[in-house]
């Protein structure tokens, strides 16, 4: 019944340690979607996120017996630190499972709140199942991050504030969801006390467990999961999310990591605050929901979530946000290979900026070049200028959508090799940690030759590489079952159009 999850809510302990974050008016943002558009700040929280509410919530109502024992958690980040500060403020001593990968910058966040910190596994999942183990053989308590009715409690104080906060008109309120506790106790909240709000879940692509759930009408468990929004990047939503966004949630939309990084900007514009990934999730649902629903005149809130990025992460986020807000229309363009050519090419584009011009000689007719060009942020800008350049005679292959292309072509072009390698080509994701490329190089042991590698530090927690092996086709599954027992994401790019136009062996 929703009148239990209610009474929790309101009788939450949340305020020992939380604040009642702000609903911000995003004025330009506003403008330019026709709505009102309020961001509620939970990157204001003390630990940078709203985190904090659930985690103190649940261990403030542990039984003294409990607390004496101490607690367990499994985190990368955001749910880490908040259990760390609520045992703090408890007295409770608090043993945080953390992935190899997590950044020493969050590592020393945890341990400098006075929490015991152990290192284990790759990915949050292999740190959960060990911290489980550990519960399990110990008298500690483990303090679940979202799939937990106290925590969902904690995490819904946020719809209290919100409804508090707008008494007059609220169309939607758009809520990022990892697990699922903050969505289920928003929706839970909002649902009883103003059923006409709509509740709408937003995920990555890339990690969208609970999408596939409702569609599946049970929940299901991802093969992979995308990790630039790490903060959300799981496999399956909680049972009792789950339970609750059947029935309280409108619906879930999804967004691509581009999406996500614009919205990142878009929070900067209006705030002068730099969102997390996930954190931004929300605003990018929100912008998606407006153009899909052509909606105006409405009041909409998003939840900004949390702002534990790494700086490095800023450079990937800046060359992204472009794209995600479509500003950057990134083509490969076919030009003979004469005087004149280039010239009659920039004649075309008019007075429209080139923001980025890769070109190197490789075939005596045709050049192939990759052009990055300025663009209006309409959708339909995109095929007006692919139109034009193909109606004067220059072939044009889109790559604006091209993941390949944005991560690893547009920095290679030039690098076509002088013969055909029969090289079969993987896009390969492994942990960002001392020692993760050489123990992939061992696992290899020399089997395959290497024909071509590009790798780029984004600041996260796992890189990625682009990589070329001159194999028989035959020898490409005993390959495939290296990566597999490494854990590594990978997928096979040998037929992707960025790679053959740009950086293929002649032929």
């Amino acid at each position: 019944m929703p009148e239990k999850y209610i009474e929790k809510i309101l009788r939450a302990r949340v305020y020992d340690v939380a604040i009642e974050t702000p609903l911000d008016f995003a004025p330009s943002l506003s403008e330019r979607l026709g709505n009102a558009v309020f961001l509620k700040r939970e990157d204001l929280q003390s630990v940078f996120s709203f985190k904090l509410r659930g985690a103190y919530n649940k261990m403030s109502l542990l039984p003294d017996s409990a607390k004496q024992q101490g607690v367990i958690a499994a985190s990368a980040g955001n749910h880490a630190q908040g259990v760390a500060l609520s045992a703090k403020r408890l007295g409770i001593d608090a043993l945080i499972v953390m992935p190899t990968t997590t950044p020493e910058i969050k590592i020393k966040s945890v341990r400098a709140m006075g929490a015991s910190i152990e290192l284990f596994g790759d990915s949050y999942s292999e740190a959960y199942t060990y911290a489980q183990q550990l519960a399990a053989t110990s008298a500690r308590v483990f303090i679940h991050p979202y799939d937990d009715p106290d925590v969902i409690a904690g995490q819904g104080t946020v719809a209290m504030e919100i409804l508090r906060q707008q008494t007059a008109a609220l169309d939607a309120i758009f809520v990022p969801v990892g697990g699922g506790g903050l969505l289920a106790g928003i929706a839970v909240y909002v649902k009883f006390v103003r059923p006409d709000i709509k509740i709408i879940g937003v995920e990555p692509d890339d990690a969208d467990c609970l999408n596939r759930a409702l569609q599946a009408g049970s929940r299901v468990v991802l093969d992979q999961v995308g990790l630039f929004a790490d903060g959300v990047a799981v496999k399956q939503v909680g049972a009792e999310p789950f339970r609750l966004a059947q029935k309280y949630v409108d619906e879930v939309i999804t967004v691509s990591t581009d999406e996500i990084c614009a919205a990142i900007k878009d929070i900067f514009d209006d705030t002068r605050s730099i969102a997390e990934p996930a954190g931004a999730l929300a605003i990018a649902g929100l912008k998606k929901y407006v153009d899909r629903e052509q909606v105006s005149g409405q009041t909409l809130v998003a939840i900004d979530s949390g702002a534990n990025i790494n700086f490095d992460r800023l450079r990937y986020v800046a060359e992204r946000a472009q794209v995600g807000e479509h500003r950057e229309i990134l083509l490969a363009v076919s030009i003979p290979e004469t005087p004149g050519s280039f010239l009659a090419f920039c004649r075309l584009l008019g007075g429209r900026s080139i923001t980025e011009f890769n070109y190197r000689y490789f075939d005596a007719a045709l050049a192939q070049v990759f052009v990055g060009l300025s663009s209006s942020g309409l959708e339909s800008d995109r095929a007006t200028v692919i139109d034009h350049l193909q109606a004067h005679d220059f072939p044009v292959t889109d790559m604006t959508t091209n993941e390949l292309a944005k991560e690893h072509i547009r920095y290679m072009v030039g690098g076509h090799a002088p013969c055909e390698l029969h090289e079969i080509i993987y896009s390969v994701e492994f942990p960002e940690r001392p020692g993760a490329l050489l123990k992939f190089l061992l696992e290899l042991g020399g089997r395959w030759n290497i024909s071509l590698f590009h790798y780029r530090n984004h600041g996260a927690a796992f890189g990625k590489v682009l990589m070329g092996l001159q194999m028989p086709p035959e020898q490409q599954a005993a390959f495939e079952q290296c990566l597999e027992a490494l854990g590594f994401y990978y997928q096979e790019a040998t037929a992707n159009p960025a790679y053959r136009l740009f950086s293929g062996g002649m032929r």
